[in-house]
C-alpha cells in the first residue's frame, strides 16, 4: 500500500521551497476542509517532504459554526498521521496547533480561559472573514494579548477589503498581528489582487512568515510546479522566513 511513499533519500531534492518549516496546513485526516482521509494525508505529507519541508505544523480550522475542533480531535488525528508516516518511512517532524477564526466561539474560548493550541510557545494562528473585517477587531486583539498570546494573522493578502487599501497591512502589523502570506498567492493562485497584495506585504517586509496552507492535491500540484518554485525563490530571495524564535523576539 505504501510503496508509492518509500523514496530513497538520494531521490529527494531538498530546499525546493524557500523554507523548511511549514507553519500552516490542513493535512490532518478528516477533521476540516483539508485532507479527507489518511491516504490523502500521506500523499500530501510526502509532497511536502519532496519540496524540502522537514517540519510541518498542521493547523486545522476551529470555526464556531463549522469545525468545532479541540485538543482531543486534533491530537488524535495527529497521532494517526504520525503513525502512518512512520510506517510509510516518511521522516518529517509533525506537530499540530489550530487556525482560529476570530468569531464569537473564539471569544467564548477566551472568556472561559480555555487553553489555546499554539504554533510554538504562546503563538497562535488566526484568521478573519474574507468579505468583511470584524468591527471589534481591536477588542478581540486586546483579549488575545491580555490572555498572553501572540497572534499570527493568516493570509492577509486574501482579505478583499485590504486588497483595496494596501496601507491596511501596515496598520495590522502596528496593531500587533504577525502577518503570514500564503506562498501560492505569489503565483496568482488566488487571483491577481491577492498576488499584488502578497507582493506588497513581502516587498515591504511586513510578513516574516510564509505558509503553504495546503488542503488538497491541487495545492500540492501548484506548489510543485517548476515555474512557480522559480518564482517563489525570485520573490523571496534570501529573506529569513518562518523563524518562530525570531518572531517571538521581535513581537
Amino acid at each position: 500500500m505504501f510503496n508509492f511513499f518509500k523514496k530513497k533519500e538520494k531521490d529527494i531534492i531538498p530546499g525546493l521551497l524557500p523554507f523548511s518549516t511549514d507553519i500552516h496546513s490542513h493535512i490532518l485526516p478528516g477533521i476540516d476542509d483539508g485532507s479527507p482521509d489518511i491516504d490523502t494525508s500521506l500523499q500530501l505529507v510526502q509532497g511536502l517532504y519532496d519540496l524540502g519541508i522537514r517540519r510541518s505544523i498542521a493547523t486545522p480550522h476551529i470555526i464556531g459554526d463549522m469545525y468545532r475542533n479541540n485538543a482531543s480531535t486534533i491530537f488524535a488525528a495527529l497521532e494517526k498521521l504520525k503513525e502512518a508516516c512512520a510506517n510509510a518511512g516518511i521522516h518529517i517532524e509533525l506537530s499540530a496547533a489550530a487556525e482560529y477564526m476570530l468569531d464569537d466561539y473564539f471569544l467564548e474560548l477566551l472568556r472561559n480561559n480555555e487553553p489555546l493550541l499554539t504554533i510554538q510557545d504562546n503563538i497562535i494562528l488566526t484568521e478573519i472573514s474574507y468579505t468583511s473585517t470584524p468591527e471589534n477587531l481591536d477588542e478581540i486583539l486586546n483579549g488575545i494579548t491580555a490572555a498572553g498570546y501572540v497572534p499570527i494573522l493568516a493570509h492577509p493578502e486574501r482579505y478583499h477589503y485590504f486588497q483595496q487599501n494596501l496601507s491596511g497591512y501596515q496598520q495590522l502589523k502596528e496593531m500587533g498581528f504577525i502577518l503570514q502570506v500564503n506562498i501560492l498567492s505569489l503565483a496568482g493562485y488566488y487571483g491577481k489582487r491577492a498576488q499584488k497584495a502578497a507582493r506588497f506585504i513581502l516587498d515591504n517586509d511586513l510578513a516574516p512568515l510564509v505558509g503553504t496552507d495546503l488542503h488538497h492535491h491541487r495545492h500540492l500540484e501548484a506548489l510543485s510546479n517548476a515555474d512557480n518554485r522559480i518564482l517563489f525563490r525570485e520573490v523571496l530571495g534570501d529573506k529569513v522566513l518562518n523563524d518562530l524564535d525570531l518572531v517571538l523576539k521581535t513581537a
